[in-house]
């Protein structure tokens, strides 16, 4: 039982991670922020970042992402990957990144897999070698080591030992290993948003080696990059017959600030900027999104707002409801339950969203 340090209540709900409940987070911002900036603070400070994004009024400003960092002398970015060296932004670059990445059979993990060429054929025989999953082929995954956010429940958080220290990879390490048999590029980490330079050029190069072959670019993503990036994916994906998946992490502004150190604001625009695609190519679904049901904090009425805001959108995007394991600074909390995963199919369904699921059923209790 850990108690709120704003209201005094003690649940098993609150997690020490930011000792601050759900109902302040959303009713008293101004008394929770103090607990929520710590909160990020210490959670970052063993790995070297910064504690929120840098605001150096001197400083270089990156623009990739919606942190829009403005680097001082010597310091490096939110993300970490890049430093102000005499003037000039230093680190990552469209040719080298900061990441690693590995084959995986298909049909593979994939949130989207259920809605994918490579999971179940969409798009058969234009985007999918087979009617059914693509079992014999597999999907490049390419794991960026660095985010955009700083999720204090992250399922992956152990990159965050590597982003400052990781050895750079070059644009052809990653091409030359996109075999015969890989049918599909996922970018995921971690975030790609930091290092979208590096995946764009890596993506068409590889389209441009693999002409005339299935080659899907799909991306799993928080969806905080800048716009005109965000173009530069959607077209990668829309002509290649990959998906964009979205991952909603909430929909109350406040929350997303404690639940992740960052603002929703772009993510929101940003979905409904690839929203505004999806009819031009509607099988494969170009658009997914996804939430995770983080106990105490993720309710019914975050998955409400979430559904109706996708459902005003276009009622066919896919849903994904995943299931939450206690991880990271939130290894408090309990695992999603059974029953509260179906109510929130059922009120995603309600509002009118024609292909929900529940995903990690494996971790429910």
């Amino acid at each position: 039982m850990t108690k709120c340090f704003v209201c005094g209540k003690s649940s098993i709900l609150v997690s020490k991670a930011l000792n601050v409940c759900l109902e302040c987070i959303r009713n008293e911002p101004a008394k929770a922020s103090s607990y929520i900036e710590e909160a990020h603070s210490v959670s970052r400070r063993p790995f070297g970042l910064p504690p929120k994004p840098p605001r150096d009024p001197n400083g270089i400003q990156c623009r990739l992402c919606v942190n829009e960092c403005r680097i001082p002398e010597g310091g490096i970015s939110y993300c970490g990957l890049r430093t102000n060296i005499n003037g000039k932004l230093s680190g990552v670059s469209p040719e080298e990144g900061k990441l690693s990445w590995y084959h995986d059979p298909l049909p593979t993990n994939c949130v989207a897999d259920w809605v994918c060429p490579g999971g179940c054929g969409a798009g058969y025989p234009e985007y999918a070698y087979s009617e059914g999953p693509e079992y014999g082929y597999k999907n490049l995954a390419v794991f960026f080591q660095a985010c955009s956010f700083n999720c204090l429940f992250c399922q992956n958080w152990q990159f965050r030992e590597e982003t400052l220290t990781a050895k750079k990879r070059n644009v052809k390490e990653l091409v030359d290993d996109v075999d015969k048999e890989t049918s599909c590029i996922c970018y995921f980490g971690g975030d790609p948003t930091p290092q979208l330079p590096f995946a764009i050029r890596a993506s068409r190069l590889a389209l441009e080696q693999k002409k005339n072959r299935i080659l899907r670019i799909c991306w799993e993503s928080n969806g905080t990059m800048n716009r005109g990036l965000l173009n530069e994916m959607i077209e990668l994906s829309l002509k290649s017959g990959g998906c964009i998946k979205f991952d909603l992490k909430s929909w109350n502004k406040s929350l997303n600030i404690a639940l992740t150190g960052v603002t929703n604001k772009r993510t929101i625009e940003n979905f409904s900027i690839v929203a505004g695609r999806i009819r031009e190519r509607p099988d494969p679904p170009l658009l997914t999104a996804s939430t995770l049901l983080v106990p105490g904090y993720i309710d019914e009425e975050e998955i409400r707002n979430i559904s109706e805001f996708i459902a005003s959108l276009d009622k066919g995007i896919p849903y994904s409801l995943l299931g939450f394991y206690p991880h990271f600074r939130m290894s408090d909390l309990p695992v999603t339950s059974k029953d509260f995963a179906l109510k929130c199919k059922e009120i995603a369904e309600a509002a009118g969203l024609k292909r929900v699921r529940i995903g990690n059923v494996h971790l429910l209790s």
